[in-house]
Protein backbone atom coordinates (compact mmCIF):
# COMPACT_ATOMS: atom_id res chain seq x y z
CA UNK A 1 0.00 0.00 0.00
CA UNK A 2 2.81 2.35 0.93
CA UNK A 3 4.57 1.49 -2.33
CA UNK A 4 1.40 2.33 -4.31
CA UNK A 5 1.02 5.58 -2.38
CA UNK A 6 4.62 6.55 -3.06
CA UNK A 7 4.20 5.73 -6.75
CA UNK A 8 1.06 7.88 -6.91
CA UNK A 9 2.80 10.73 -5.15
CA UNK A 10 5.75 10.50 -7.50
CA UNK A 11 3.49 10.49 -10.57
CA UNK A 12 1.48 13.40 -9.19
CA UNK A 13 4.62 15.40 -8.54
CA UNK A 14 5.87 14.76 -12.07
CA UNK A 15 2.56 15.89 -13.54
CA UNK A 16 2.44 18.97 -11.32
CA UNK A 17 6.01 19.79 -12.25
CA UNK A 18 5.18 19.53 -15.93
CA UNK A 19 2.12 21.74 -15.52
CA UNK A 20 4.11 24.35 -13.59
CA UNK A 21 6.86 24.29 -16.23
CA UNK A 22 4.42 24.58 -19.13
CA UNK A 23 2.53 27.39 -17.38
CA UNK A 24 5.77 29.21 -16.68
CA UNK A 25 6.80 28.83 -20.31
CA UNK A 26 3.43 30.22 -21.44
CA UNK A 27 3.66 33.17 -19.05
CA UNK A 28 7.24 33.81 -20.12
CA UNK A 29 6.30 33.76 -23.80
CA UNK A 30 3.41 36.14 -23.10
CA UNK A 31 5.65 38.44 -21.07
CA UNK A 32 7.95 38.79 -24.07
CA UNK A 33 5.01 40.09 -26.11
CA UNK A 34 3.62 43.25 -24.54
CA UNK A 35 -0.03 44.09 -24.97
CA UNK A 36 -0.71 47.31 -26.88
CA UNK A 37 -3.51 49.84 -26.48
CA UNK A 38 -3.60 52.90 -28.77
CA UNK A 39 -6.07 55.64 -27.85
CA UNK A 40 -6.61 58.16 -30.66
CA UNK A 41 -8.86 61.15 -30.05
CA UNK A 42 -10.57 63.14 -32.79
CA UNK A 43 -10.03 66.90 -33.14
CA UNK A 44 -8.47 67.31 -29.69
CA UNK A 45 -5.85 70.05 -29.65
CA UNK A 46 -2.54 69.97 -27.80
CA UNK A 47 -3.97 72.53 -25.38
CA UNK A 48 -7.11 70.55 -24.51
CA UNK A 49 -5.49 68.94 -21.45
CA UNK A 50 -4.75 70.22 -17.97
CA UNK A 51 -1.31 68.61 -18.09
CA UNK A 52 -0.44 71.17 -20.79
CA UNK A 53 -1.48 74.12 -18.66
CA UNK A 54 -5.13 74.55 -19.59
CA UNK A 55 -6.84 75.60 -16.36
CA UNK A 56 -10.24 75.64 -18.08
CA UNK A 57 -10.28 71.86 -17.95
CA UNK A 58 -9.37 69.01 -15.60
CA UNK A 59 -8.03 65.78 -17.10
CA UNK A 60 -6.50 63.93 -14.12
CA UNK A 61 -6.50 60.48 -15.70
CA UNK A 62 -4.72 61.53 -18.88
CA UNK A 63 -2.37 63.68 -16.79
CA UNK A 64 -1.61 60.60 -14.67
CA UNK A 65 -0.98 58.54 -17.80
CA UNK A 66 1.55 61.18 -18.85
CA UNK A 67 3.26 61.15 -15.46
CA UNK A 68 3.48 57.36 -15.42
CA UNK A 69 5.21 57.17 -18.79
CA UNK A 70 6.93 59.42 -21.29
CA UNK A 71 5.63 62.61 -22.88
CA UNK A 72 6.76 63.41 -26.43
CA UNK A 73 6.34 67.17 -26.36
CA UNK A 74 6.98 67.78 -30.07
CA UNK A 75 4.84 65.10 -31.67
CA UNK A 76 3.27 65.91 -35.05
CA UNK A 77 0.35 64.51 -36.99
CA UNK A 78 -1.58 65.55 -40.10
CA UNK A 79 -4.00 68.49 -40.30
CA UNK A 80 -7.08 66.22 -40.61
CA UNK A 81 -8.33 62.79 -39.59
CA UNK A 82 -7.80 60.13 -42.28
CA UNK A 83 -4.21 61.03 -43.24
CA UNK A 84 -3.04 60.76 -39.61
CA UNK A 85 -4.68 57.36 -39.25
CA UNK A 86 -3.01 56.15 -42.43
CA UNK A 87 0.39 57.34 -41.20
CA UNK A 88 -0.08 55.59 -37.85
CA UNK A 89 -1.07 52.34 -39.54
CA UNK A 90 1.66 52.30 -42.19
CA UNK A 91 4.63 54.31 -40.90
CA UNK A 92 4.53 56.23 -44.19
CA UNK A 93 3.69 59.81 -45.09
CA UNK A 94 0.03 59.94 -46.04
CA UNK A 95 0.48 60.96 -49.73
CA UNK A 96 2.27 57.66 -50.28
CA UNK A 97 -0.76 55.75 -48.94
CA UNK A 98 -3.27 57.24 -51.37
CA UNK A 99 -5.18 59.05 -48.61
CA UNK A 100 -5.99 62.56 -49.80
CA UNK A 101 -8.81 63.75 -47.59
CA UNK A 102 -11.67 62.62 -45.39
CA UNK A 103 -14.68 61.66 -47.53
CA UNK A 104 -16.12 60.53 -50.89
CA UNK A 105 -13.57 57.71 -51.13
CA UNK A 106 -10.52 59.93 -50.68
CA UNK A 107 -9.96 58.45 -47.22
CA UNK A 108 -9.22 54.95 -48.57
CA UNK A 109 -5.75 53.59 -47.95
CA UNK A 110 -4.02 51.89 -50.89
CA UNK A 111 -4.28 48.11 -50.85
CA UNK A 112 -0.54 47.54 -51.24
CA UNK A 113 -0.03 49.09 -47.79
CA UNK A 114 0.57 46.72 -44.89
CA UNK A 115 -1.08 47.89 -41.68
CA UNK A 116 0.37 47.65 -38.20
CA UNK A 117 -2.55 45.36 -37.34
CA UNK A 118 -1.62 42.89 -40.06
CA UNK A 119 1.92 42.73 -38.70
CA UNK A 120 0.78 42.17 -35.11
CA UNK A 121 -1.81 39.62 -36.19
CA UNK A 122 0.87 37.72 -38.12
CA UNK A 123 2.88 37.63 -34.90
CA UNK A 124 0.05 35.93 -33.02
CA UNK A 125 -1.70 38.94 -31.49
CA UNK A 126 -5.45 39.29 -31.11
CA UNK A 127 -6.42 42.57 -32.75
CA UNK A 128 -9.47 44.77 -32.15
CA UNK A 129 -10.70 48.28 -32.89
CA UNK A 130 -13.58 50.12 -31.25
CA UNK A 131 -14.57 53.47 -32.74
CA UNK A 132 -14.00 55.53 -35.87
CA UNK A 133 -12.00 53.76 -38.60
CA UNK A 134 -12.03 56.35 -41.42
CA UNK A 135 -9.67 54.64 -43.87
CA UNK A 136 -12.19 52.82 -46.05
CA UNK A 137 -15.54 51.09 -45.61
CA UNK A 138 -15.97 48.49 -48.32
CA UNK A 139 -13.75 45.37 -48.12
CA UNK A 140 -10.85 45.10 -48.82
CA UNK A 141 -10.57 48.58 -47.25
CA UNK A 142 -12.71 47.61 -44.24
CA UNK A 143 -10.92 47.06 -40.88
CA UNK A 144 -11.81 43.35 -40.87
CA UNK A 145 -9.87 43.04 -44.12
CA UNK A 146 -6.84 44.97 -42.84
CA UNK A 147 -5.78 42.96 -39.83
CA UNK A 148 -8.58 43.67 -37.33
CA UNK A 149 -10.21 40.56 -35.84
CA UNK A 150 -12.91 42.40 -33.89
CA UNK A 151 -14.40 45.68 -35.10
CA UNK A 152 -17.18 47.75 -33.54
CA UNK A 153 -17.86 51.35 -34.53
CA UNK A 154 -18.31 53.27 -37.77
CA UNK A 155 -16.07 53.62 -40.81
CA UNK A 156 -17.09 57.13 -41.90
CA UNK A 157 -15.42 60.39 -40.98
CA UNK A 158 -18.04 61.63 -38.54
CA UNK A 159 -21.40 60.56 -37.16
CA UNK A 160 -24.66 62.47 -36.85
CA UNK A 161 -25.69 61.42 -33.35
CA UNK A 162 -23.68 60.05 -30.43
CA UNK A 163 -26.48 58.38 -28.45
CA UNK A 164 -27.20 54.73 -29.31
CA UNK A 165 -26.69 55.36 -33.03
CA UNK A 166 -26.51 53.01 -35.97
CA UNK A 167 -23.07 51.33 -35.79
CA UNK A 168 -21.57 48.16 -37.18
CA UNK A 169 -20.08 45.07 -35.61
CA UNK A 170 -17.78 43.16 -37.96
CA UNK A 171 -19.73 44.47 -40.95
CA UNK A 172 -23.22 43.90 -39.57
CA UNK A 173 -25.45 46.85 -38.73
CA UNK A 174 -26.22 47.15 -35.01
CA UNK A 175 -27.52 49.77 -32.58
CA UNK A 176 -25.07 51.34 -30.15
CA UNK A 177 -25.53 51.30 -26.39
CA UNK A 178 -25.59 54.80 -24.92
CA UNK A 179 -23.05 57.58 -25.46
CA UNK A 180 -20.59 56.32 -28.07
CA UNK A 181 -17.35 57.04 -26.20
CA UNK A 182 -18.62 55.19 -23.13
CA UNK A 183 -19.86 52.40 -25.41
CA UNK A 184 -16.54 52.04 -27.25
CA UNK A 185 -14.66 51.97 -23.94
CA UNK A 186 -17.00 49.34 -22.50
CA UNK A 187 -16.45 47.15 -25.55
CA UNK A 188 -12.69 47.60 -25.31
CA UNK A 189 -12.66 46.68 -21.61
CA UNK A 190 -14.72 43.55 -22.24
CA UNK A 191 -12.35 42.54 -25.01
CA UNK A 192 -9.30 43.12 -22.82
CA UNK A 193 -10.87 41.08 -20.01
CA UNK A 194 -11.57 38.22 -22.41
CA UNK A 195 -8.01 38.24 -23.78
CA UNK A 196 -6.02 39.03 -20.64
CA UNK A 197 -4.21 35.69 -20.82
CA UNK A 198 -3.18 36.33 -24.43
CA UNK A 199 -1.35 39.04 -26.32
CA UNK A 200 -3.63 41.72 -27.76
CA UNK A 201 -3.53 44.97 -29.71
CA UNK A 202 -6.55 47.18 -28.98
CA UNK A 203 -7.07 50.30 -31.07
CA UNK A 204 -9.49 52.78 -29.50
CA UNK A 205 -10.15 55.59 -32.00
CA UNK A 206 -12.60 57.87 -30.22
CA UNK A 207 -14.76 60.20 -32.32
CA UNK A 208 -14.79 63.16 -29.93
CA UNK A 209 -14.42 66.10 -29.49
CA UNK A 210 -15.28 66.05 -33.22
CA UNK A 211 -18.70 67.56 -33.86
CA UNK A 212 -21.62 67.21 -33.42
CA UNK A 213 -20.94 68.75 -30.04
CA UNK A 214 -22.75 66.25 -27.84
CA UNK A 215 -21.83 65.12 -24.34
CA UNK A 216 -23.85 63.75 -21.40
CA UNK A 217 -25.14 66.08 -18.68
CA UNK A 218 -22.61 64.77 -16.18
CA UNK A 219 -19.84 66.61 -18.04
CA UNK A 220 -21.82 69.42 -19.61
CA UNK A 221 -23.06 70.88 -16.30
CA UNK A 222 -19.59 72.12 -15.40
CA UNK A 223 -19.12 73.90 -18.72
CA UNK A 224 -22.61 75.16 -19.58
CA UNK A 225 -21.91 78.55 -17.99
CA UNK A 226 -18.12 78.32 -17.67
CA UNK A 227 -16.46 81.69 -18.29
CA UNK A 228 -13.33 80.03 -19.76
CA UNK A 229 -10.59 82.27 -18.32
CA UNK A 230 -8.16 81.00 -20.95
CA UNK A 231 -9.22 81.97 -24.46
CA UNK A 232 -8.02 81.76 -28.05
CA UNK A 233 -5.54 84.41 -29.11
CA UNK A 234 -6.98 87.75 -30.18
CA UNK A 235 -6.56 87.17 -33.93
CA UNK A 236 -8.59 83.94 -33.72
CA UNK A 237 -12.39 83.95 -33.69
CA UNK A 238 -13.53 81.74 -30.82
CA UNK A 239 -17.07 80.38 -30.58
CA UNK A 240 -17.50 80.05 -26.83
CA UNK A 241 -20.35 77.51 -26.90
CA UNK A 242 -18.28 75.28 -29.18
CA UNK A 243 -15.20 75.59 -26.94
CA UNK A 244 -17.24 74.76 -23.83
CA UNK A 245 -18.69 71.67 -25.48
CA UNK A 246 -15.30 70.52 -26.74
CA UNK A 247 -13.77 70.77 -23.28
CA UNK A 248 -16.71 68.91 -21.74
CA UNK A 249 -16.21 66.16 -24.32
CA UNK A 250 -12.51 66.02 -23.43
CA UNK A 251 -13.39 65.54 -19.75
CA UNK A 252 -15.64 62.65 -20.76
CA UNK A 253 -12.70 61.16 -22.67
CA UNK A 254 -10.58 61.55 -19.54
CA UNK A 255 -13.15 59.68 -17.46
CA UNK A 256 -13.12 56.83 -19.95
CA UNK A 257 -9.32 56.72 -20.01
CA UNK A 258 -9.44 56.42 -16.22
CA UNK A 259 -11.86 53.49 -16.45
CA UNK A 260 -9.61 51.76 -18.95
CA UNK A 261 -6.49 52.24 -16.84
CA UNK A 262 -8.31 50.90 -13.78
CA UNK A 263 -9.31 47.81 -15.74
CA UNK A 264 -5.66 47.09 -16.53
CA UNK A 265 -4.81 47.41 -12.84
CA UNK A 266 -7.74 45.27 -11.72
CA UNK A 267 -6.82 42.37 -14.00
CA UNK A 268 -3.11 42.83 -13.22
CA UNK A 269 -1.77 43.36 -16.74
CA UNK A 270 -0.83 47.04 -16.55
CA UNK A 271 2.91 46.44 -16.20
CA UNK A 272 3.20 44.61 -19.51
CA UNK A 273 0.78 46.75 -21.48
CA UNK A 274 1.94 49.61 -23.69
CA UNK A 275 -0.62 52.43 -23.67
CA UNK A 276 -0.38 55.28 -26.18
CA UNK A 277 -2.51 58.43 -26.22
CA UNK A 278 -2.57 61.00 -29.02
CA UNK A 279 -4.89 63.04 -31.28
CA UNK A 280 -5.36 63.07 -35.05
CA UNK A 281 -5.02 66.83 -35.68
CA UNK A 282 -5.29 70.24 -34.07
CA UNK A 283 -8.44 71.55 -32.36
CA UNK A 284 -11.67 71.68 -34.36
CA UNK A 285 -12.24 75.31 -33.44
CA UNK A 286 -10.32 78.24 -32.08
CA UNK A 287 -9.86 77.97 -28.31
CA UNK A 288 -6.92 78.18 -25.94
CA UNK A 289 -4.00 76.28 -27.45
CA UNK A 290 -0.86 77.74 -25.86
CA UNK A 291 -0.81 80.68 -28.32
CA UNK A 292 -0.02 78.43 -31.28
CA UNK A 293 -1.11 79.47 -34.75
CA UNK A 294 -3.62 77.34 -36.62
CA UNK A 295 -6.29 74.76 -35.92
CA UNK A 296 -7.59 71.63 -37.66
CA UNK A 297 -6.89 71.78 -41.39
CA UNK A 298 -3.79 73.99 -41.06
CA UNK A 299 -0.17 72.92 -41.44
CA UNK A 300 0.87 75.57 -38.90
CA UNK A 301 2.08 74.46 -35.46
CA UNK A 302 -1.36 74.54 -33.85
CA UNK A 303 -2.91 72.45 -36.60
CA UNK A 304 -0.46 69.54 -36.43
CA UNK A 305 1.01 69.41 -32.91
CA UNK A 306 -0.60 66.63 -30.91
CA UNK A 307 -0.44 65.49 -27.30
CA UNK A 308 1.45 62.23 -27.04
CA UNK A 309 2.01 59.99 -24.04
CA UNK A 310 3.28 56.43 -23.87
CA UNK A 311 3.23 54.26 -20.76
CA UNK A 312 4.91 50.88 -20.32
CA UNK A 313 5.71 50.44 -16.63
CA UNK A 314 8.08 47.53 -17.21
CA UNK A 315 10.34 49.43 -19.60
CA UNK A 316 9.65 53.20 -19.86
CA UNK A 317 10.71 55.50 -17.03
CA UNK A 318 7.82 57.28 -15.36
CA UNK A 319 7.80 61.05 -15.70
CA UNK A 320 10.27 61.14 -18.59
CA UNK A 321 9.94 63.73 -21.35
CA UNK A 322 11.54 64.65 -24.64
CA UNK A 323 11.37 67.62 -26.99
CA UNK A 324 12.79 65.56 -29.83
CA UNK A 325 10.80 65.85 -33.06
CA UNK A 326 8.59 62.82 -33.74
CA UNK A 327 5.24 62.04 -35.29
CA UNK A 328 2.59 59.64 -36.49
CA UNK A 329 4.86 58.03 -39.11
CA UNK A 330 7.05 56.80 -36.23
CA UNK A 331 4.38 54.77 -34.45
CA UNK A 332 4.38 51.65 -36.58
CA UNK A 333 8.19 51.16 -36.60
CA UNK A 334 8.31 51.98 -32.87
CA UNK A 335 5.62 49.52 -31.80
CA UNK A 336 7.01 46.78 -34.03
CA UNK A 337 10.43 47.34 -32.46
CA UNK A 338 9.09 47.36 -28.90
CA UNK A 339 7.22 44.10 -29.50
CA UNK A 340 10.06 42.46 -31.44
CA UNK A 341 7.97 42.04 -34.57
CA UNK A 342 9.23 42.19 -38.15
CA UNK A 343 7.31 44.22 -40.71
CA UNK A 344 5.71 41.89 -43.23
CA UNK A 345 5.19 44.67 -45.76
CA UNK A 346 7.24 45.38 -48.85
CA UNK A 347 7.04 49.18 -48.86
CA UNK A 348 9.70 51.21 -47.01
CA UNK A 349 8.57 53.20 -43.99
CA UNK A 350 9.32 56.91 -43.64
CA UNK A 351 9.19 56.79 -39.86
CA UNK A 352 11.84 55.61 -37.46
CA UNK A 353 11.71 53.57 -34.27
CA UNK A 354 11.69 55.78 -31.19
CA UNK A 355 12.74 52.90 -28.94
CA UNK A 356 16.12 54.45 -28.02
CA UNK A 357 14.38 57.69 -27.03
CA UNK A 358 11.80 55.85 -24.95
CA UNK A 359 14.43 53.78 -23.16
CA UNK A 360 16.81 56.68 -22.55
CA UNK A 361 19.48 55.34 -24.90
CA UNK A 362 19.56 58.19 -27.42
CA UNK A 363 22.66 60.18 -26.53
CA UNK A 364 23.58 60.77 -30.17
CA UNK A 365 20.05 60.96 -31.57
CA UNK A 366 20.29 62.90 -34.85
CA UNK A 367 18.23 66.00 -35.58
CA UNK A 368 15.55 65.53 -38.19
CA UNK A 369 13.04 67.41 -40.27
CA UNK A 370 9.35 66.56 -40.04
CA UNK A 371 7.08 67.50 -42.91
CA UNK A 372 3.34 68.19 -42.95
CA UNK A 373 1.26 68.43 -46.10
CA UNK A 374 -2.41 68.93 -46.92
CA UNK A 375 -4.10 70.07 -50.13
CA UNK A 376 -1.16 71.84 -51.69
CA UNK A 377 0.21 73.24 -48.43
CA UNK A 378 3.58 71.93 -47.23
CA UNK A 379 5.27 72.96 -43.98
CA UNK A 380 8.65 71.79 -42.68
CA UNK A 381 9.55 71.53 -38.98
CA UNK A 382 13.10 71.37 -37.64
CA UNK A 383 13.94 71.12 -33.93
CA UNK A 384 13.86 74.92 -33.71
CA UNK A 385 12.14 76.35 -36.78
CA UNK A 386 9.01 75.92 -38.86
CA UNK A 387 8.85 76.81 -42.54
CA UNK A 388 5.32 78.05 -43.23
CA UNK A 389 3.46 76.90 -46.32
CA UNK A 390 3.53 80.48 -47.64
CA UNK A 391 7.28 80.65 -47.26
CA UNK A 392 7.80 82.38 -43.90
CA UNK A 393 10.36 81.03 -41.42
CA UNK A 394 9.46 81.03 -37.72
CA UNK A 395 11.60 80.46 -34.65
CA UNK A 396 9.18 78.25 -32.74
CA UNK A 397 11.36 78.07 -29.63
CA UNK A 398 11.11 81.83 -29.17
CA UNK A 399 7.98 82.56 -31.22
CA UNK A 400 5.49 79.68 -30.76
CA UNK A 401 2.73 81.83 -32.22
CA UNK A 402 4.52 82.23 -35.58
CA UNK A 403 4.21 86.02 -35.54
CA UNK A 404 7.65 87.03 -36.82
CA UNK A 405 9.18 85.91 -40.11
CA UNK A 406 12.94 85.42 -39.55
CA UNK A 407 13.98 84.17 -43.00
CA UNK A 408 16.28 87.18 -43.49
CA UNK A 409 17.96 86.51 -40.15
CA UNK A 410 18.53 82.80 -40.87
CA UNK A 411 18.94 82.56 -44.67
CA UNK A 412 20.77 79.22 -44.60
CA UNK A 413 18.07 77.59 -42.47
CA UNK A 414 15.43 79.03 -44.77
CA UNK A 415 17.18 77.63 -47.83
CA UNK A 416 17.59 74.18 -46.26
CA UNK A 417 13.95 73.90 -45.16
CA UNK A 418 12.68 75.26 -48.47
CA UNK A 419 14.73 72.68 -50.36
CA UNK A 420 13.38 69.91 -48.10
CA UNK A 421 9.81 71.03 -48.75
CA UNK A 422 10.31 71.17 -52.49
CA UNK A 423 11.89 67.71 -52.47
CA UNK A 424 8.94 66.36 -50.48
CA UNK A 425 6.46 67.83 -52.94
CA UNK A 426 8.36 66.35 -55.86
CA UNK A 427 9.03 62.89 -54.43
CA UNK A 428 6.15 62.25 -52.01
CA UNK A 429 3.18 64.50 -52.75
CA UNK A 430 3.51 63.59 -56.41
CA UNK A 431 2.44 60.03 -55.52
CA UNK A 432 -1.11 61.26 -54.93
CA UNK A 433 -3.33 61.06 -58.02
CA UNK A 434 -4.38 64.43 -59.37
CA UNK A 435 -7.99 65.57 -59.27
CA UNK A 436 -10.97 63.80 -57.77
CA UNK A 437 -10.62 60.24 -56.53
CA UNK A 438 -12.03 58.11 -59.35
CA UNK A 439 -11.54 54.68 -57.76
CA UNK A 440 -14.75 52.63 -57.85
CA UNK A 441 -16.24 51.28 -54.64
CA UNK A 442 -15.45 47.60 -54.20
CA UNK A 443 -18.14 44.94 -53.82
CA UNK A 444 -17.35 41.42 -52.68
CA UNK A 445 -14.31 39.98 -50.93
CA UNK A 446 -12.95 36.43 -50.78
CA UNK A 447 -13.21 36.24 -46.98
CA UNK A 448 -15.88 38.81 -46.12
CA UNK A 449 -19.41 38.47 -47.50
CA UNK A 450 -20.71 41.95 -46.62
CA UNK A 451 -20.44 45.26 -48.47
CA UNK A 452 -21.95 48.55 -47.33
CA UNK A 453 -22.77 51.22 -49.89
CA UNK A 454 -23.84 54.32 -47.97
CA UNK A 455 -25.41 57.49 -49.30
CA UNK A 456 -22.06 59.13 -48.56
CA UNK A 457 -20.44 57.36 -51.52
CA UNK A 458 -23.34 57.68 -53.96
CA UNK A 459 -24.17 60.15 -56.69
CA UNK A 460 -27.75 61.41 -56.93
CA UNK A 461 -29.39 63.03 -59.94
CA UNK A 462 -32.15 65.55 -60.44
CA UNK A 463 -33.90 66.96 -57.38
CA UNK A 464 -32.69 64.34 -54.92
CA UNK A 465 -30.97 66.15 -52.06
CA UNK A 466 -28.32 65.18 -49.54
CA UNK A 467 -29.48 65.73 -45.95
CA UNK A 468 -26.33 67.61 -44.94
CA UNK A 469 -23.44 69.43 -46.56
CA UNK A 470 -20.89 66.99 -45.11
CA UNK A 471 -21.59 63.62 -46.75
CA UNK A 472 -20.19 61.19 -44.16
CA UNK A 473 -23.36 60.54 -42.16
CA UNK A 474 -25.90 61.86 -44.66
CA UNK A 475 -28.92 60.35 -46.35
CA UNK A 476 -30.85 61.18 -49.53
CA UNK A 477 -34.25 62.87 -49.44
CA UNK A 478 -36.60 64.79 -51.78
CA UNK A 479 -36.76 61.90 -54.24
CA UNK A 480 -39.80 63.22 -56.11
CA UNK A 481 -39.21 62.16 -59.72
CA UNK A 482 -39.13 58.75 -61.33
CA UNK A 483 -36.41 60.10 -63.63
CA UNK A 484 -33.98 60.58 -60.74
CA UNK A 485 -31.54 57.92 -59.53
CA UNK A 486 -29.00 57.12 -56.85
CA UNK A 487 -25.90 55.27 -58.06
CA UNK A 488 -22.52 53.97 -57.00
CA UNK A 489 -19.60 53.31 -59.33
CA UNK A 490 -18.73 49.78 -58.20
CA UNK A 491 -16.03 47.22 -58.86
CA UNK A 492 -17.46 43.75 -58.22
CA UNK A 493 -14.59 41.59 -56.99
CA UNK A 494 -16.43 38.27 -56.68
CA UNK A 495 -19.23 37.20 -59.01
CA UNK A 496 -22.20 35.70 -57.22
CA UNK A 497 -25.65 36.04 -55.70
CA UNK A 498 -26.02 38.96 -53.28
CA UNK A 499 -28.81 39.47 -50.79
CA UNK A 500 -29.76 43.17 -50.82
CA UNK A 501 -31.19 45.35 -48.07
CA UNK A 502 -31.96 49.05 -48.28
CA UNK A 503 -32.07 51.15 -45.10
CA UNK A 504 -34.95 53.54 -45.62
CA UNK A 505 -37.71 55.76 -44.29
CA UNK A 506 -41.13 56.18 -45.90
CA UNK A 507 -44.33 57.77 -44.66
CA UNK A 508 -47.69 55.99 -44.74
CA UNK A 509 -48.85 58.38 -47.47
CA UNK A 510 -45.90 57.50 -49.71
CA UNK A 511 -46.26 53.72 -49.62
CA UNK A 512 -46.45 52.01 -52.99
CA UNK A 513 -43.12 53.24 -54.30
CA UNK A 514 -41.56 50.55 -56.50
CA UNK A 515 -37.77 50.39 -56.26
CA UNK A 516 -35.43 48.90 -58.83
CA UNK A 517 -31.78 48.01 -58.23
CA UNK A 518 -29.78 47.26 -61.35
CA UNK A 519 -26.18 46.48 -62.17
CA UNK A 520 -25.24 45.60 -65.73
CA UNK A 521 -27.83 43.19 -67.07
CA UNK A 522 -29.06 42.15 -63.60
CA UNK A 523 -31.95 43.82 -61.81
CA UNK A 524 -34.42 43.30 -58.97
CA UNK A 525 -37.59 45.23 -58.02
CA UNK A 526 -39.59 45.55 -54.81
CA UNK A 527 -42.59 47.60 -53.72
CA UNK A 528 -42.36 49.51 -50.44
CA UNK A 529 -45.29 48.27 -48.34
CA UNK A 530 -44.23 48.99 -44.74
CA UNK A 531 -44.07 52.55 -43.44
CA UNK A 532 -41.15 53.83 -41.39
CA UNK A 533 -41.55 57.52 -40.63
CA UNK A 534 -39.26 58.47 -37.71
CA UNK A 535 -38.36 62.03 -36.71
CA UNK A 536 -35.01 63.72 -37.24
CA UNK A 537 -32.85 63.43 -34.13
CA UNK A 538 -29.64 65.02 -32.95
CA UNK A 539 -30.58 68.67 -32.45
CA UNK A 540 -31.96 67.98 -28.97
CA UNK A 541 -28.54 66.72 -27.86
CA UNK A 542 -26.32 69.39 -29.44
CA UNK A 543 -24.53 71.64 -26.93
CA UNK A 544 -23.43 74.01 -29.70
CA UNK A 545 -25.12 74.40 -33.11
CA UNK A 546 -23.73 71.99 -35.67
CA UNK A 547 -22.09 73.39 -38.76
CA UNK A 548 -22.31 70.76 -41.46
CA UNK A 549 -23.24 67.34 -40.12
CA UNK A 550 -26.60 65.90 -41.05
CA UNK A 551 -29.20 65.15 -38.42
CA UNK A 552 -30.22 61.50 -38.48
CA UNK A 553 -33.24 59.23 -38.48
CA UNK A 554 -33.91 55.67 -37.39
CA UNK A 555 -33.45 53.93 -40.73
CA UNK A 556 -34.58 50.30 -40.90
CA UNK A 557 -33.71 47.60 -43.45
CA UNK A 558 -36.05 46.42 -46.17
CA UNK A 559 -35.30 43.27 -48.14
CA UNK A 560 -34.97 44.04 -51.85
CA UNK A 561 -34.24 40.45 -52.88
CA UNK A 562 -31.28 38.66 -54.44
CA UNK A 563 -29.29 40.10 -57.34
CA UNK A 564 -26.64 38.36 -59.42
CA UNK A 565 -23.55 40.53 -59.78
CA UNK A 566 -20.91 39.81 -62.39
CA UNK A 567 -17.27 40.62 -61.83
CA UNK A 568 -16.08 43.97 -63.15
CA UNK A 569 -16.57 47.72 -62.93
CA UNK A 570 -20.07 49.05 -63.55
CA UNK A 571 -22.61 51.36 -61.89
CA UNK A 572 -25.05 49.98 -59.31
CA UNK A 573 -28.20 52.05 -59.75
CA UNK A 574 -31.19 52.49 -57.44
CA UNK A 575 -34.22 53.92 -59.24
CA UNK A 576 -37.95 54.30 -58.62
CA UNK A 577 -40.27 52.79 -61.22
CA UNK A 578 -43.30 54.24 -59.46
CA UNK A 579 -43.78 57.10 -56.97
CA UNK A 580 -47.51 57.30 -56.11
CA UNK A 581 -47.05 59.71 -53.18
CA UNK A 582 -45.17 62.97 -52.73
CA UNK A 583 -41.78 61.27 -52.76
CA UNK A 584 -40.03 57.93 -52.86
CA UNK A 585 -38.06 56.61 -49.91
CA UNK A 586 -35.34 58.44 -48.01
CA UNK A 587 -32.23 56.30 -48.43
CA UNK A 588 -29.34 55.87 -46.01
CA UNK A 589 -27.57 52.66 -47.01
CA UNK A 590 -27.53 49.64 -49.29
CA UNK A 591 -26.23 46.46 -47.67
CA UNK A 592 -25.07 43.59 -49.88
CA UNK A 593 -24.33 40.12 -48.51
CA UNK A 594 -22.88 37.50 -50.84
CA UNK A 595 -24.78 34.24 -50.33
CA UNK A 596 -23.21 32.13 -53.12
CA UNK A 597 -20.60 32.26 -55.87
Amino acid sequence: MNQMTNTFRTTLCVWLGCLIYLNAQTLSAHADKPNVIVILTDDQGWGDLSVHGNTNISTPNIDRLASQGMALNRFYVCPICSPTRAEFMTGRYNPRTGVKSASRGEERMDLDETTIFEDFKSAGYHTAAFGKWHNGMQPPYHPNARGIDEYYGFCSGHWGDYYSPMLEHNGQIVTGDGFVIDDFTNRAMHYIEDHKEESFFVYLPYCTPHSPMQVPDQWWKKFENHNLPLRARKDQSETVSHARAALAMCENIDWNVGRLMKKLDDIKIADNTIVIYFSDNGPNGYRWNADMKGKKGAVDEGGVRSPFFIRWPERIKAGSKTDTISGSIDLKPTLLDLAGITDTGTLPMDGTSLKPLLFGDAENWPDRLYINHFKGKTSVRSPRFRLGYKGGLYDIQNDPGQRTDVRDKFPQVYAELTAAGEKFDKEVVSELPKGQDERPFTVGHPNLAFTQLPARDAIATGKIQRSGRAPNCSFFTNWVSEKDTISWNTDVQIEGEYQVQVYYTCSEDDLGTVLKLSCGDSAITREVTVANDPPLVGAESDRSPRRSESFVKDFVPMDLGVIHLKKGTKPLVLSALKIPGKQSIEMRLIMLNRISE
